[in-house]
């Protein structure tokens, strides 16, 4: 099977509750949490999970504070010898604003969703107020439903609940299977004992929950997706 090295890019952060990550834990304590795009690097293609925010503001001590190089997507992407247009595939874990508005900027990309997520981003409930549906109306959108082997040495895994078509990267690497998660998490989300916590925000809270410990119970190496620790790391796994 095909080994990968992911490839953690910070395309930007947000000041936000850590109630929003952890279900029913965490209300009122403020943090800071990046945003990515992995680049799996290692296949024939060139490919990203998610592609991050388009435009931000980040204080540099911020930057600073917690290790992390906050790039502009192009930017970010030339640190892996990459331009936009290089990229052949992009995967969404979920199709919220925060993930998906560098698409257009690689032009030659597919961008594969799930079928259920994309449905939903296309009329969206007024409740979920971060699908923007025009996002995409410039790329190649290919749909999957529910758990895919989508490349050697990559699989998507079907992780609902936070939105209605969250899926889960798992990238088979020399040190195991490590999964992306499809959902709002930090670590905070993964204690060292008793059952994984749900994310704050969800369409599902019974769907959230059951996806979390799925992906726990599968994952050699989990990711959690707007975890600070992730993007001090260069490399996933460390050399």
């Amino acid at each position: 099977m095909r080994e990968y090295v992911i490839r953690p890019l910070v395309i930007g952060a947000n000041e936000t509750d850590q109630g929003i990550m952890t279900y029913l834990r965490g209300y009122g304590q403020r943090i800071w949490i990046p945003i990515y795009a992995f680049y799996l690097e290692g296949g024939p293609e060139k490919i990203l999970v998610d592609t991050g925010l388009e435009q931000f503001m980040v204080p540099p001590e911020v930057s600073k504070k917690y290790g992390l190089e906050i790039l502009e997507f192009e930017d970010a992407l030339a640190t892996v010898g990459l331009r936009p247009e290089d990229i052949d595939l992009i995967i969404h874990t979920h199709l919220h604003n925060d993930h998906c508005e560098n698409d257009t900027k690689c032009t030659n990309a597919t961008v594969i969703a799930q079928r259920k997520e994309y449905e939903f981003f296309k009329n969206p409930h007024p409740i979920d107020h971060r699908y923007y549906p025009d996002l995409l109306d410039d790329v190649r959108v290919e749909l999957v439903d529910g758990d895919t082997h989508l490349r050697d040495g990559i699989d998507l895994i079907f992780s609902p609940g936070h939105t209605p078509g969250g899926q889960s990267v798992a990238v088979n690497t020399r040190a195991g299977r490590a999964i992306i998660t499809g959902f709002c998490c930090n670590d905070k989300n993964f204690p060292a004992s008793g059952p994984a916590v749900a994310s704050g925000v969800h369409i599902d809270v019974r769907d959230a929950y059951d996806s979390i410990q799925k992906i726990r119970d599968l994952a050699d190496i989990v990711i959690p997706i707007h975890d600070l620790a992730v993007g001090a790391k260069k490399r996933i796994p460390e050399a």
